[in-house]
């Protein structure tokens, strides 16, 4: 199945393909006016390339449909807001992230998130995010503000508190997340107290898949489900954002697959007061 981007990219493609083609330029005749390789218009019409906005600019200008230009800059930026690369992202500044997933997150009533290595972002601490921060900043070598980004992702755990009764949590994440080394053994120890904690929140539902439990589905990647609109998951290099509801469906039922193999209430608890005392014995 193809991305969301990736279908929106091909529907640019054609868009510029009608276009080329009404104005009777051929592929290679397009490439040569604008001074580009010749295998590029084929690349942008058949979704293997996202143009820029200056390509968009020059295209609709050799064609002679100036007057689409403002509508297909427009499909360009929509294209690139779903594909967010961590490059620039944190070059941006990783606080700006954190404010505008606080901004979905505002506007939400029901999230799935599943994190297979990670203590979901909403119930980190402090100490958890500033140590994941720096590691991913030193990862795509920018720099950055850490205090900023953290105390960002700090106000956007206000969501866990505010007096919304509508709104529902309902996060998972496998037994490894618990004591595999993503953060030192005594800010890992203060974060697993801190579950505890927020694990006797009325509005969160918080699953912990054990290891030996039997796993239906394989803990691929993480991914955030905001209701039933949007879906965010990482890859090494940037982050997705997919709007399709038939993709959104699929990742529904994928968190709904591995929530079913996760423990709930007193079993949950009990295996971060096993992985506290294995932290504390290392």
């Amino acid at each position: 199945m193809s991305t969301s981007h990736q279908q929106a990219r091909e529907a640019l493609g054609v868009r510029l393909r009608e276009l080329r083609q009404d104005s009777r330029v051929a592929q290679r005749r397009l490439a040569e006016l604008a001074g580009w390789h010749e295998s590029k218009v084929s690349k942008i019409e058949h979704g293997k390339q996202t143009p820029s906005e200056d390509d968009i600019r020059t295209w609709c200008r050799l064609v002679g449909a100036d007057e689409h230009v403002p509508d297909l800059i427009a499909t360009v930026r929509n294209i690139s807001s779903a594909y967010r690369e961590w490059r620039r992202e944190w070059h941006a500044g990783a606080h700006r992230r954190q404010q505008t997933i606080a901004a979905q997150e505002a506007e939400t009533t029901l999230f799935r998130v599943f994190e297979p290595f990670l203590i979901p972002g909403l119930l980190q601490t402090r100490e958890y995010a500033a140590q994941r921060f720096r590691d991913n900043i030193a990862f795509h070598g920018t720099g950055g503000d850490v205090d900023t980004a953290v105390q960002a992702r700090m106000d956007r755990q206000d969501v866990l508190r505010r007096g919304d009764r509508d709104r529902r949590f309902h996060m998972v994440m496998c037994e490894i997340a618990l004591t595999i080394g993503m953060a030192d053994d005594h800010v890992l120890v203060a974060q697993l107290e801190r579950l505890l904690t927020l694990s006797t929140l009325p509005r969160l539902s918080l699953g912990i898949i054990p290891t030996r439990a039997r796993h239906r589905r394989a803990p691929h990647h993480g991914f955030w489900v905001f209701d039933e609109r949007l879906v965010l998951l990482e890859t090494a290099s940037a982050e997705l954002a997919i709007t399709q509801p038939r993709e959104i469906a699929v990742y529904i039922k994928e968190f709904d697959w591995l929530a079913s193999s996760a423990v709930y209430g007193a079993a949950a608890r009990d295996l971060i007061h096993a992985a506290i005392r294995t932290l504390r014995a290392s």
